[in-house]
């Protein structure tokens, strides 16, 4: 307990701010706060609120690794909205292209191809840090645009389903549709399987320690006999590698095809990179937070339904959090520097 209190105690303090700000909000403007906290859990978590929680928060779990894994490193790869639309419209293409493949081998090889699509998006900026200079956090987040703008014209022109009128591609074949387990998709074990390889890597391997240590001090990891570069390299094609099959299980579940816009608009990018910062990259807390984040998405929901408190406050609550967690990171960093 001693040894997850200090990394624990600032989330825990930010989410007390954060929920006594939204109380007072709410009773400026005459609601119960206690009722609406209590919608949230009961339409996040309960009997009619677990099953969209955990829909939303598989995509969010994969961002948020695919974020936290470079930082780790202190890479900030903000090119996750390119590498998950470049897998989702990869497996789109493999399952138009290969309909006659048997399943489980279709799904395999769908999001196999995802995989490999996501991770040459993230080693691209990499390349371009190493070779030329353009800065990491620039040239991921700038490839991203490109690259959303062509799967755009491949929806809307080359894949579109002409019989609905609508930006989307057609269904996928049956092979290629993820299997439903009850309310649970089967995208729900494949994205077991990448927590358990992002941990057993993050804490059990070698490469594990030196990502972190490369993280906490870059020309010492480099003294050290880190080939810092090639990290820079592999990390980045990994980050890329989780968001391209993050977006391949997106549109291998329900409605089995690519939306235009689908894998943009709910943010699932930018709410896994909140969690991987209030995380601070460890592979456990992400996955933590995503989940937090997406029950609070949809237990805002629900409150404004049963209470008629609006769904921005759950936003408002995420800001909060992530400007008090960063506030007190940074006072704690300024301390450090006193005592050196």
């Amino acid at each position: 307990m001693r040894a997850w209190w200090p990394s624990l105690r600032p989330m825990l303090i930010a989410l007390g701010i954060a929920l006594a700000i939204g109380a007072a909000l709410m009773l400026i403007s005459g609601s119960n706060p206690l009722q609406a906290y209590g919608q949230i859990i009961v339409g996040s978590l309960g009997p009619n609120g677990w099953a969209a929680t955990l829909s939303l928060a598989i995509p969010v779990i994969g961002c948020a690794l695919a974020v936290s894994l470079p930082l780790r490193a202190g890479l900030i790869n903000l090119g996750g909205e390119g590498q998950l639309v470049g897998g989702g419209i990869t497996a789109v293409v493999v399952g138009t292209y290969f309909a006659d493949l048997p399943f489980p081998l279709s799904l395999i090889l769908a999001i196999g191809a995802a995989a490999l699509v996501g991770a040459v998006i993230g080693f691209v900026p990499a390349i371009m840090e190493n070779k030329l200079g353009v800065p990491l956090l620039i040239s991921s987040l700038l490839l991203s645009y490109p690259i959303v703008a062509v799967t755009s014209f491949l929806v809307r022109f080359v894949l579109l389903d002409k019989g609905t009128g609508l930006p989307q591609t057609e269904t996928l074949p049956a092979a290629f549709q993820m299997p439903q387990f009850g309310k649970v998709t089967g995208a729900l074990f494949v994205l077991i399987v990448i927590i358990a390889v992002v941990i057993v890597i993050d804490r059990m391997l070698p490469a594990g320690f030196e990502i972190r240590m490369t993280g906490l001090n870059r020309k010492f990891s480099g003294y050290s006999g880190v080939a810092v570069s090639r990290m820079t390299l592999w990390v980045m094609a990994a980050g890329g590698m989780i968001a391209g099959v993050t977006g391949a299980l997106v549109v291998t579940a329900f409605p089995f095809r690519f939306v235009d816009g689908a894998l943009i608009t709910p943010a699932y990018v930018w709410t896994g990179l909140l969690a991987a910062m209030l995380a601070r990259a460890n592979p456990v807390g992400a996955v933590v937070a995503a989940v937090f984040f997406s029950a609070l998405q949809v237990g805002g929901a629900a409150m404004e339904r049963e209470t008629f408190v609006p769904r921005e406050l759950s936003s408002i609550l995420q800001a909060v959090i992530i400007i008090v967690l960063a506030g007190a990171i940074a006072l704690n960093a300024r301390k450090k520097q006193k005592v050196a």
